[in-house]
């Protein structure tokens, strides 16, 4: 069916009231301040778009003061781990080179998200920032569990006592440089999981550190021979809980899953609740980022058409209450996607209304 004149003039206008060209650059450059329009397709049906505000702070300062800051650090801790022949101080040193490789994959996950999108690559190249995450996750990981292993066997083969005033000098300075660097992503550690991992990151090594300087007093007071290995085991397991969310939520939304927080149930509701809207089909909602949900749904209206302010409101209150930035709507008169069910929809029921209307339609028997 071919769209009519008012229709193909809908589609051009965007919603506030200004001009909107439906290039892939520029359609994209009013992702940041949202924007949402409806058309008419070839069917009959409406379509609702948007894109909502999302503004992922700018953390390439603290990407790079952190590399660096760290980096200077390793080798003072590699240095003075090696003098005195601690595990803790080794290991640690280990860690935080470990941490260094971790901000430089965050930062260029960072990087790869904040390029603009192009014919190739529509939604750009946010999931990097997920890649990033996962791949944080990953390297603290492998990185404890070869602390871990160690510990293991110094302590089945004990070492004599490292120098504890050594020891607790260099362990403080990690405290300082890794909490100073793990405050400079606090902002970010909510809303972006990419930032997350850098901040855990940073977090974990300055918990290391704080337990290497207990070491050391414990060490000039007791002269424990056990103590260091004993100390880095325990922190390798807090920073293995600690780290398995992260694992899990990044893996996660690599495989499309509905981001952490967001109610799939409750947004059917919302959307449900809308006026006209009979009930909703073929409902998506998956991360493009670690800083943007996008969403797409038909909704059964059989009584009419949405327009502009209709998909506009739909669109707001999404955006609202789940931060779901990128909305895609398709009105219909009747379901005719069956193709993904799952137990958020009844497909079944919907192929079923399907059939009935093709068969009063047609006059035929379906299938």
């Amino acid at each position: 069916m071919t769209a009519s004149h008012d229709s193909l003039e809908r589609d051009r206008r965007h919603v506030q009231g200004h001009g909107h060209d439906h290039g892939l650059e520029h359609e994209h450059e009013q992702e940041s301040r949202g924007h949402a329009h409806a058309a008419r397709g070839h069917a009959g049906h409406d379509h609702g778009h948007a894109h909502g505000p999302v503004e992922p702070g700018d953390f390439n300062r603290a990407f790079a003061v952190g590399i660096v800051l760290n980096l200077v650090f390793v080798a003072v801790e590699a240095f003075y781990g090696w003098k005195v022949d601690s595990l803790a101080l080794l290991a640690d040193a280990g860690h935080n080179l470990s941490d260094v490789a971790g901000l430089a994959v965050a930062w260029g996950g960072a990087l790869a998200a904040g390029m603009r999108p192009d014919a190739r690559y529509t939604y750009g190249r946010k999931r990097a920032s997920i890649l990033a995450a996962f791949a944080n996750a990953v390297l603290l990981l492998v990185a404890m569990g070869s602390l871990a292993w160690e510990a293991l066997g110094r302590l089945r083969v004990p070492q004599p006592p490292a120098d504890g005033v050594t020891l607790m000098v260099v362990a403080g300075l990690g405290i300082v440089v890794n909490l100073g660097t793990a405050l400079l992503f606090l902002r970010g550690r909510h809303g972006d999981l990419n930032v997350r991992g850098a901040f855990l990151h940073m977090a974990s090594d300055a918990l290391v550190s704080a337990g290497v300087v207990v070491t050391g007093a414990l060490a000039l007071t007791f002269g424990w021979s056990w103590l260091d290995p004993a100390v880095s085991l325990a922190i390798a397991l807090v920073i293995v809980l600690g780290t398995w969310s992260l694992f899990r939520q990044s893996l996660h939304l690599l495989f499309d899953g509905v981001p952490e927080g967001i109610d799939l149930h409750a947004v059917r509701r919302e959307l449900e609740a809308l006026p006209g809207v009979d009930r909703v089909h073929d409902l998506h909602v998956w991360a493009t980022g670690t800083t943007e949900t996008a969403l797409t749904a038909h909704l059964v209206m059989p009584q009419g058409q949405a327009d502009d302010r209709f998909l506009e409101d739909a669109t707001r209150r999404l955006q609202t209450r789940f931060r779901i930035g990128h909305v895609t709507l398709q009105v219909v008169r009747e379901p005719f996607m069956a193709l993904c069910a799952g137990a958020n929809e009844a497909a079944p029921a919907a192929r079923r209304d399907f059939a009935a209307n093709e068969s009063d339609r047609t006059g035929s028997t379906a299938p």
